[in-house]
């Protein structure tokens, strides 16, 4: 080691807990020539987080709202059906339940001691390639955002968050779960350099109040 910045271990030590989300909807296709449209399956993925060798996952509701069938993809290729546990629709966030073992769980990091300049590291499946890892800073916190959700406290980013890296982990350098990212603001171009997540404070309070 040379002083060269890496952020491998990091990655090492936390890649394992964000999994694949592949979700199926039935949805009105519009382009059907018939008035009242026929139903198509619009087939979507995202991410989500480990955070219980129990087998509990965290991810944003928008992931699995509606979903017709939801499947979970470990980082070791495993496929299983996952159970809702429960949600919070103001939060953006959903909890699951597999049952395949004992599991690889991040480690928590605290998302109150996240400074402005921070290095922060989104992990997701974009566009459904595994364990996709992107590099930026935090640049803001406490953001609110035009009524997104009734909850408005995000992490703000220039790390690459999309759809696919909706639900997975925003880690600091030393491989710690911050943040779920949420890609709510993706969808619109002006927004390129600009990513969300939900604070992991934030969210383990939502888990703990789901669990109980």
């Amino acid at each position: 080691d040379h002083g060269l910045a890496s952020y491998a271990d990091a990655v090492d030590l936390s890649s394992a807990a964000v999994a694949n989300v592949y979700t199926k909807r039935l949805v009105q296709d519009k382009e059907s020539a018939t008035s009242n449209g026929r139903l198509r399956i619009d087939t979507s993925f995202a991410s989500a987080v480990i955070i219980d060798p129990e087998g509990y996952l965290v991810t944003n509701y928008h992931v699995v709202a509606a979903a017709a069938e939801i499947r979970i993809q470990l980082s070791d290729g495993r496929i299983t059906e996952p159970v809702i546990v429960g949600v919070d629709v103001e939060t953006d966030l959903a909890l699951l339940k597999i049952d395949v073992g004992t599991l690889p769980a991040v480690r928590f990091g605290s998302s109150a001691k996240l400074r402005i300049g921070d290095v922060v590291l989104a992990i997701g499946n974009p566009y459904g390639l595994t364990t996709s890892v992107t590099q930026g800073i935090v640049s803001a916190t406490g953001r609110g955002l035009l009524n997104l959700v009734t909850f408005e406290n995000f992490i703000q980013t220039d790390a690459a968050i999309n759809a696919g890296n909706s639900g997975g982990a925003l880690i600091n350098s030393r491989g710690e779960l911050v943040g779920i990212n949420t890609a709510v603001l993706a969808q619109n171009p002006r927004t390129e350099g600009i990513g969300f997540a939900i604070p992991i404070d934030l969210v383990r309070g939502v888990v703990d109040q789901i669990m109980k």
